[in-house]
């Protein structure tokens, strides 16, 4: 599967009894994390569990252009030469982020206060997506931007020669403005305060941490404050890469609805900003259960057994739990239509400016499959019919939307027609063995 070349049309057929162990990939928003935060150590970090998707290989090959020495080994493993904070050199050509915005958001933060200029471009999908977001927080350091109107790719970024430290207070609940300060904040001097009003996953903070960075994070009246001490020397790492939380709900919410089912999906990452979608499918009645509850590098990890569902019961998931679950939210959609009852979703305007706008993606789909589906700006609720009553027989649109196009392929394993999605290609940003992985469960997907 390519998320960048000719459409590729896959149909999902009512599949039953999904058994097995699903080895999903490692975690993606890690795996960039580590790439990143490697190339700007002195030294060598040792990465295990990389994800291997289209979204972080592209991140590699920056970190290559920026100077720093990536190498695959016949293991697996992968290993990072450093050129320490602030000695990003300046690539030769324009860095393509291809489908991601988690990537490039990073990266752009990363390069922000070392006095070079890059060119950032991506495909049709990242080229759309809102850059200023990231871009005013960094003109705070002193960097400067020139890009497309709306602040869209593709986008010259002139790095701050003589950059000043920066208090910040993320205006929207987004883990990748915040990360991008930091680690702009890393080639500042003195101490960057950013602060977030709601917690978002704290990865980077975490991964900071481990690299020896000074930073410490606060809960206060004014929200969760994350003060950062500038101009470290980054120590290098051995980091092992849980597996993906937002990978592992295809085949947990796949089991819930497929009859049947009984589906161990291993060493899961479980940290508090990302397990949200977990809690809500507990609080719905779903079998779903954590086994052999460890942590690993710092982060907490389990093993998630997902056992087919059949009495699940819409509720309202609360509004703070939003930011913990964001793009896990199509995916619970289509668990909510094998509901009974309206499953409730607000807080989750950022819905709209992901890969695609995904409340209206996911809407427009479900509808065409038989589903009652309604949306506000902040806002969506599905009527769920009950597993086994969902029409199918649609063809929805991925709009170039890994997370679309997989949920749908998901709702199809329990619908009475089948659902195809018109490009199954964008899969591979973020879960490159999805097909294989649910086949060797015992679904039925076919690429034409």
């Amino acid at each position: 599967m390519s998320g960048h070349g000719t459409p590729i049309p896959m149909t999902s057929y009512k599949s039953s009894g999904l058994s097995g162990v699903a080895d999903v990939p490692g975690d993606k928003s890690i795996s960039h994390r580590s790439l990143i935060l490697g190339a700007m150590a002195v030294g060598e970090t040792k990465i295990t569990g990389l994800l291997e998707g289209e979204d972080v290989l592209d991140t590699a090959k920056a970190m290559q252009a920026f100077g720093a020495e990536v190498t695959k080994h016949e293991d697996g493993s992968w290993s990072v030469h450093g050129v320490g904070v602030g000695g990003f050199a300046e690539p030769d050509q324009v860095m393509d982020c291809g489908n991601s915005g988690t990537g490039v958001r990073l990266i752009m933060g990363a390069m922000a206060t070392c006095p070079i200029s890059v060119t950032f471009t991506g495909d049709a999908s990242l080229n759309k997506r809102p850059m200023a977001r990231v871009t005013d927080p960094l003109a705070l350091f002193g960097a400067q931007t020139v890009g497309r109107s709306g602040g869209r790719l593709p986008m010259t970024i002139v790095g701050a020669e003589s950059p000043v430290p920066v208090n910040y207070t993320v205006p929207v609940p987004s883990a990748q403005v915040k990360s991008a300060v930091l680690l702009a904040g890393l080639n500042a001097p003195g101490q960057t305060v950013v602060i977030e009003q709601e917690a978002t996953r704290d990865h980077t903070e975490r991964m900071l941490a481990g690299f020896g960075a000074e930073i410490s994070t606060e809960e206060t009246n004014d929200g969760r404050v994350i003060t950062l001490t500038g101009q470290p020397e980054l120590k290098p790492q051995t980091i092992a890469v849980p597996r993906d939380p937002s990978s592992a709900a295809f085949p947990v919410c796949a089991a819930l609805i497929t009859e049947g089912s009984d589906v161990l999906v291993p060493n899961i990452g479980l940290n508090p900003t990302r397990a949200g979608l977990f809690d809500t499918l507990r609080e719905m009645g779903a079998d779903l259960v954590y086994e052999n509850m460890r942590e690993e590098g710092g982060e907490p990890v389990a093993d998630l057994r997902a056992k087919y569902s059949p009495n699940m019961k819409g509720i309202e998931v609360p509004e703070w739990r939003a930011a913990s679950m964001i793009d896990e939210y199509p995916v619970l959609s289509v668990v909510a239509a094998n509901a009974e009852g309206q499953t409730v979703m607000r807080g989750v305007k950022e819905l709209r400016v992901k890969e695609s706008d995904r409340i209206d993606a996911m809407a427009r789909g479900l509808r065409a499959n038989g589903v009652e589906v309604d949306e506000g700006d902040d806002w969506w609720i599905v009527t769920g019919m009950g597993i086994g009553n969902v029409p199918g027989g649609a063809t929805c649109a991925s709009h170039l939307d890994h997370r679309i196009a997989m949920s749908f392929m998901v709702l199809g394993f329990s619908t009475q027609q089948p659902v195809s999605v018109d490009d199954g290609g964008p899969i591979a940003t973020s879960f490159p063995i999805f097909e294989p992985l649910m086949t060797q469960l015992g679904a039925d997907i076919r690429s034409e």
